[in-house]
């Protein structure tokens, strides 16, 4: 499914009027303003089908710089690594199904530990949601337990 969005100028998050702007933006670009005004600046993820969406809003948000992992469970971990050593909390990006699910071994360290990240993951579409569509998973089911 192709997400068409306009290509905004600059990041609402550095213009005056946020609230109004931010209501006119695709969920990508609004989940990149939210990670701006919570002072994030640097995620681990791994691209896949589901998350592209947020994957090309991130190209309209220079501050947020994206580290490419070679797999989804090295950028769980390398968030957990970041917030341990920073303070500040980490973030990882993962496509839905299998890409959510590589992420859990780096969630479950986070939580046992109580390292403050964040997992962003896609999602398929939702007329799609349980009816076992491409890369389907219930993956708040999935990482409820160490969340």
């Amino acid at each position: 499914m192709a997400i068409a969005a306009k290509r905004i100028q600059q990041p609402v998050s550095n213009q005056t009027d946020h609230d109004e702007d931010i209501r006119e933006l695709p969920g990508s670009h609004i989940l990149c303003e939210a990670l701006v005004r919570e002072g994030v600046e640097l995620l681990y993820g791994y691209p896949g089908g589901a998350i592209m969406p947020f994957y090309d809003a991130l190209t309209s948000y220079p501050s947020l710089h994206h580290v490419l992992t070679r797999h989804e469970q090295g950028a769980a971990h390398a968030a957990d690594g970041y917030a341990r050593a920073t303070g500040k909390v980490g973030v990882c990006v993962a496509t839905s199904g299998p890409g959510a699910t590589n992420l859990v071994t780096g969630l479950a360290t986070a939580f046992m530990d109580s390292t403050p990240i964040v997992a962003i993951t896609g999602q398929v579409a939702r007329p799609a949601i349980g009816r076992d569509a491409f890369q389907e998973t219930d993956v708040l089911g999935v990482t409820q337990p160490i969340t």
